[in-house]
């Protein structure tokens, strides 16, 4: 019996000394990993956060972890406290790092909650690289307008495609480009991936030649959600399947006229 307990307590040692050895070795490795870098702590998701949920409630769905500064994304955070009274602006997904702009006041999060879609609309959600959508600057409650570029990847020489007489059928052998639709509200706005900090940045933003803030933009698409019609909608995700969809701030009182197709057989014309 004594021989009994004594090798399951053996067993218990055994297992424990195991245990500690392979946390030291994955410790060792991460410690490893990370020499020769500068190394910041962040406060990172380890659980799925639902949008508009309190930031004092999210002690028990983050945790620290330390990264080389280089991949601390812009705004990140290391203490909770820095999101005093503010509320999560989106849902967050665990293994994100936790940062600024993905948090907002309750009234800011109310505001943006009561953008309504106007009756006999519906909604789309295209994908766009920051570039296309004004440098990720879109926010919801913003009208745009719409820009659709095709490339239709003619084997034709350019030139003869540019001497065509005929526009419909320089239209279908060129390279086009024209606003197809104007001032459509945005209803909603969503980062895929937040920025990145360079390494030779503070963490808002680096300093300009002239002394002036540079912003960074997203490194990853947004995702940008509009009250369209269903002609709207048909020709937005048509552009989107087999072109390219380009937004511009169109407040109302921005004018419509002057819009051309562009090919290459005027796009120097006057």
């Amino acid at each position: 019996m004594v021989r009994k307990v004594l090798g399951v307590v053996g067993a218990v040692l055994l297992a424990l000394i195991g245990t500690g050895l392979l946390v030291a070795y994955v410790r060792g490795a991460e410690d490893r990993a990370l020499a020769g870098e500068e190394v910041v702590e962040v406060l990172v998701v380890r659980e799925d956060v639902p949008r508009g949920t309190e930031a004092e409630a999210l002690g028990d769905y983050v945790a620290v972890e330390r990264v080389p500064k280089k991949v601390r994304a812009i705004g990140g955070i290391d203490d909770l406290d820095a999101l005093n009274g503010q509320v999560a602006a989106v849902d967050l997904v665990a293994g994100e790092q936790l940062v600024r702009p993905r948090f907002v006041t309750p009234a800011q999060l109310e505001e943006e909650s009561q953008i309504e879609v106007p009756e006999g609309l519906q909604e789309v959600t295209l994908s766009l690289e920051p570039h296309r959508a004004m440098g990720g600057k879109v926010k919801p409650g913003d009208t745009v307008g719409i820009f659709a570029s095709f490339d239709l990847n003619d084997k034709r020489e350019d030139e003869q495609i540019a001497e065509a007489e005929n526009e419909d059928y320089r239209q279908r052998l060129s390279e086009t480009s024209k606003m197809i639709l104007h001032k459509l509200l945005v209803t909603s706005v969503q980062w895929e991936q937040v920025p990145q900090t360079p390494d030779n940045t503070g963490d808002e933003a680096s300093s300009g030649a002239s002394g002036g803030r540079i912003e960074l933009a997203p490194t990853g698409n947004l995702l940008v959600t509009f009250a369209v019609s269903v002609e709207q909608a048909e020709r937005m995700i048509f552009t989107a399947e087999h072109g390219t969809v380009w937004l511009s701030a169109e407040p109302e009182t921005a004018d419509e006229d002057g819009s051309v197709l562009r090919t290459p057989g005027n796009i120097y014309n006057d």
